[in-house]
């Protein structure tokens, strides 16, 4: 299919929304669905309806060109305005087919945000939470509610493991670029020598899944409940409150004990496992589809290493696209963070657009 043909489908797409939309018939609930698509849709066509016009002048600007009894200084005048609206046409098309690629249908969801310390030790727990500030941080910055489910720490400031919804418009959108190892190049507090230390963490971002996306059965589940225990006696109670679910169909397993409730710990803990159940058939249907493309950006890989945090050099580096920035404070202040997020997200446009037939 061509692209005007693609246009063309899009734009009476969003003439009949607006039509079925103007029914005295429709209930809320259908009214509420298409008012969302014909919102999508309102850019694109508004960049449609530019490039139509663009095409509409050049053709114009042609005819007074070609015209042979036209004023020798009005037709200077055309070619000139025709070659600079020529120039223009490429990007404009490049753009809409940018707007067509299909969108990840995970992108309108909330986010479950895993950090886990890797190699390097107490440094590498300490990194991990500072990580974790720093997804707090950044979704203070863009509006979004961090809610801190399970927390798994050192008992000396850093984070064995820390796990949070964060909910908010584009949050996963924006987020899932953030899968993978990151490693940090620093002295630390303990190092008497002032030799630079390297260690790492993982951060893996989930889709959160709602019910209608994946049903769990009472059956596949195995639940135990067991008492709380947290480092030097912290979080302890005396009621067995803690729950572990196993999925036994897929094995994965979740642990939660913040709550003092049982029944708060299993809702926590059964929402955390949808997601990873969630992400687990994403996985495997894009890896149905792996032949696409070899590298790519924010697939969550977390065997290889994706950013470098240098404290020495203020310097943070994402390796994915060779870009550094030489603000790694504002960064873990989460708000320099969307500058590495922006060049993400264009470079996975970029790779997608190359991928569509010429």
């Amino acid at each position: 299919m061509s692209l005007d043909d693609k246009l063309e489908r899009v734009v009476a797409r969003h003439a009949e929304i607006g039509q079925q939309m103007a029914s005295p018939e429709l209930d809320m609930r259908s009214l509420a669905k298409l008012g969302k698509e014909f919102a999508e849709l309102e850019p694109l066509v508004g960049a449609i309806v530019e490039l139509r016009r663009t095409r509409v002048e050049l053709a114009g600007l042609e005819a007074v060109a070609r015209e042979s009894g036209a004023d020798a200084e009005m037709k200077a005048m055309a070619e000139a305005e025709h070659a600079a609206l020529k120039a223009k046409l490429p990007d404009m098309e490049r753009r809409l087919q940018a707007m067509l690629l299909p969108k990840d249908a995970a992108d309108e969801k909330n986010a479950i945000l895993e950090v886990r310390a890797g190699t390097g030790g107490e440094e590498a727990a300490l990194f991990a939470a500072e990580l974790f500030r720093m997804y707090q941080r950044y979704a203070a910055v863009r509006g979004w509610r961090f809610e801190a489910m399970e927390i798994a720490d050192t008992g000396l400031g850093g984070l064995k493991e820390g796990i949070a919804s964060i909910a908010g418009a584009g949050a996963f959108a924006r987020l899932k670029f953030e899968s993978g190892v990151h490693r940090v190049q620093r002295v630390p507090a303990t190092e008497g020598s002032g030799r630079i230390h390297t260690s790492a963490a993982t951060v893996a971002v989930l889709p959160e899944a709602e019910e209608v996306d994946v049903k769990i059965e009472e059956k596949d589940l195995r639940i135990d409940v067991f008492r709380a225990q947290g480092a030097g006696g912290q979080h302890v109670n005396t009621t067995d409150s803690a729950v572990r679910i196993t999925h036994l169909p897929t094995g994965l397993v979740v642990v939660q004990q913040d709550e003092k409730s049982q029944h708060k710990n299993k809702a926590k803990a059964l929402k955390i496992l949808r997601a990873r159940i969630y992400e687990q058939e994403r996985a495997r249907q894009a890896s149905a589809r792996a032949a696409q493309r070899k590298s790519q950006v924010g697939s969550g890989d977390r065997s290889e290493r994706i950013r470098t945090y240098n404290f020495p050099q203020n310097r943070v580096t994402d390796h994915r696209i060779g870009l550094s920035l030489h603000k790694l404070d504002q960064v873990m202040a989460g708000e320099a963070l969307d500058e590495l997020v922006d060049a993400l997200a264009a470079e996975d446009r970029a790779a997608r657009l190359a991928e569509l037939p010429a």
